[in-house]
């Protein structure tokens, strides 16, 4: 079965919008484990304008499943990454004001960059996942940095799945058999949610991740939590 990753930057956000610890980040990431969910994604941003340094280094001895830590891979972040010793790190290219992640990485222009960075992340026994489109030549040349993983950015088969569902599925079923043969294991995040979620698995059988964050906390708003990671989980059986 697929795993669910749950991203809680969305609960840091709503703490931060009116400062004090409402809602608690921590507790709600148990609560997030506790209700099935196999692991918990954090994204921090230089500016921690939702999950904090702080919130990283605290979560880590209070989750039991997998912890996996997503960012650039600034000096800063290299840092906390390697102090708090996740089970994955996924290297995202955003800039650092970005709103969202937008693009996968040019695994090309970046190779020299990402076989660094995934070195010092593996020396220190931790899981690597690469963000990338669903480009089957930026896939191989992602295996040749290292990595363990890729996650695919599927922002656009999100956008396409009412209007063209099977166009939209098929560039990441040529980039999950990239994967594949190349020995990399396959993660997926950005847009998933209740509607699109079961198809995309359906679809690509290899896949380990998702990791899930902006939809997930928006449906338990009407739902409950609990009964929205649920809900999330049967769409991944």
């Amino acid at each position: 079965m697929t795993k669910l990753s749950v991203n809680i930057n969305k609960i840091a956000t709503l703490r931060n919008a009116r400062g004090g610890d409402i809602p608690n980040v921590l507790r709600t990431a148990m609560d997030c484990e506790r209700f099935g969910a196999q692991g918990i994604t954090v994204h921090p941003r230089p500016d921690e304008r939702h999950i904090r340094y702080k919130d990283v280094i605290e979560l880590k001895p209070l989750l039991t499943g997998e912890f996996n830590i997503e960012g650039y891979p600034s000096p800063a972040f290299i840092d906390l990454v390697v102090r708090v010793k996740p089970t994955q790190v996924t290297l995202v290219p955003d800039p650092p004001m970005a709103l969202t992640s937008n693009a996968g990485w040019d695994t090309q222009k970046h190779q020299s960059f990402l076989k660094e960075v995934v070195a010092e992340f593996q020396k220190n026994g931790i899981r690597t996942s690469v963000f990338i489109e669903p480009d089957p030549v930026m896939i191989r040349l992602a295996a040749n940095t290292g990595t363990n993983r890729i996650e695919l950015y599927t922002e656009s088969y999100a956008r396409h799945f009412q209007s063209a569902t099977e166009e939209a599925i098929k560039p990441f079923m040529a980039a999950a058999d990239a994967a594949i043969e190349s020995g990399l294991g396959i993660n997926a995040g950005h847009d998933l949610n209740l509607e699109n979620l079961k198809y995309f698995v359906q679809h690509i059988p290899d896949l380990l991740e998702v990791s899930i964050g902006h939809a997930l906390i928006c449906d338990a708003l009407c739902f409950g939590l609990e009964n929205t990671i649920q809900l999330y989980l049967r769409q991944l059986k």
